[in-house]
């Protein structure tokens, strides 16, 4: 479950749970292209920021880092994909270009990134990206991809975790409604760091060492006919102390009970037989870990079988991230708390400082090929960031309704820069 974990074998960070196939767009070949191979090697530094909150809501949790850094620890180009790239450009490409693909890595390239499960506001840098432009710039649309993605469902999760509260069990059930199975796998990944529990999706449990938890399926509910197709009637308490020898008898009298109560106002109407054949069954063979499936027939009509539990499908909006050469100096981003432990604001500023001490640092340094770096926690330890972050916002900027907007201000210095900026590279329109 580590994240981004050295591989015994080569002594390498593993890949990405997804290796893309040439991950980038056309357009930024093009790009690569009309810098000329003399300017390849040429540094520059990119910010990744996004402009908007998903979903109306006032804050979105950062997410995707350590995906980032495996691809960025095992990117490299395979002569195929060089000879399919060849093949879909203009002939007059010359050599040099495909040449330096060849042997094109990230051994130059140094990542300056928000931790991953901090919650993060429009316009605050997530990550500043600085190595050679014909690197960074294909660089660029696999960060959006990975990022975008998970930031989204992780600030989906969250949002369902604040509105169900910290005693409640969610579990993720999202796989067979995903998008293909990597939007599976990201979503049950994403989802847990978000503040969810436990997932269904196997693949998931082994890769990242999430919690499985399941139910069972509407072909089991089907299968029966009624509660006499149950042979093995017999069910012991959890300490095993004692026995009831006919379970399904016992069903079937509190089923009878909740029909003739008086409190319960006559809401339940005619039971499917089969379900609670399988709901019962499902009881006899799963005692401590009983989660049963209400929506085989009809929801209402089933609810007097079991207390219901309620399973959320997390509903996918867009994240806008972009990726811009943004600032000739570095910015750095800060967050300041109140004498308790509520967050007041963020506060980016020039790296070169000018923060009072009161700032909480949120970001951490990462570079590839030797280089020293800051090792990445596991996924575990990642959620539960994410989690105390969230417990230092202040209830009204995470509400569903009318969130407060969270204060994100600039520096003294930073802003003096910014309005230098304006005012020397704005242009000036004419008067007519």
């Amino acid at each position: 479950m580590a994240a981004a974990k050295v591989n015994e074998r080569n002594g390498c960070i593993d890949g990405p749970t997804n290796p893309m196939f040439v991950p980038t767009d056309e357009y930024t070949l093009f790009n690569n292209l009309l810098l000329g191979t003399n300017n390849f090697n040429l540094s520059f530094r990119f910010d990744l920021y996004f402009r908007k909150n998903p979903f109306g809501g006032e804050y979105t949790v950062f997410a995707g880092l350590e995906e980032c850094i495996k691809l960025i620890a095992n990117f490299r180009i395979a002569e195929d994909e060089i000879a399919f790239i060849q093949a879909s450009l203009p002939p007059s490409c010359e050599d040099g270009f495909y040449n330096y693909l060849r042997g094109m890595d990230c051994s130059n390239v140094e990542i300056h990134s928000i931790s991953e499960g901090y919650v993060v506001f429009p316009n605050v840098p997530l990550m500043r990206v600085e190595g050679p432009i014909a690197v960074v710039q294909l660089l660029e649309t696999p960060l959006l991809n990975l990022i975008n993605y998970a930031s989204l469902v992780a600030t989906n999760a969250a949002r369902h975790r604040f509105v169900a509260g910290k005693s409640k069990l969610l579990l993720e059930f999202g796989l067979r409604r995903a998008q293909g199975p990597d939007g599976g796998i990201g979503a049950s990944k994403y989802s847990y760091m978000g503040g969810f529990d436990a997932t269904s999706n196997v693949a998931a449990g082994k890769l990242f060492g999430i919690p499985l938890r399941g139910t069972h399926s509407h072909a089991f509910v089907n299968s029966f006919m009624s509660p006499d197709e149950i042979t093995d009637k017999l069910l012991y308490s959890y300490d095993g102390s004692h026995a009831c020898k006919d379970f399904v008898s016992l069903a079937r009298t509190w089923l009878r009970k909740l029909k003739r109560s008086l409190v319960l106002g006559g809401i339940f109407g005619e039971t499917n037989q089969s379900e609670l054949a399988a709901f019962t069954s499902y009881a006899l063979a799963f005692p401590s870990n009983f989660l049963a499936l209400v929506d085989t027939y009809d929801v209402s009509q089933n609810f007097d079988l079991f207390t219901s539990v309620v399973l959320f499908h997390l509903l996918i909006e867009d994240l806008e991230v972009v990726f811009q050469l943004q600032w000739p100096k570095m910015v750095n981003a800060a967050r300041a708390l109140w004498a308790g432990p509520e967050a007041a604001g963020d506060l980016p500023s020039l790296a070169t400082g000018d923060c009072n001490g009161f700032l909480q640092k949120t970001s951490i340094f990462l570079a590839f090929k030797g280089k020293a770096r800051e090792e990445l926690p596991p996924l575990k330890l990642i959620r539960e960031r994410c989690i105390k972050q969230l417990d230092q916002m202040r209830t009204d900027h995470l509400r569903r309704l009318n969130p407060t907007p969270y204060k994100v201000s600039v520096s003294a210095k930073l802003y003096d820069f910014i309005h230098f900026l304006w005012l020397n590279e704005a242009p000036i329109g004419e008067l007519q």
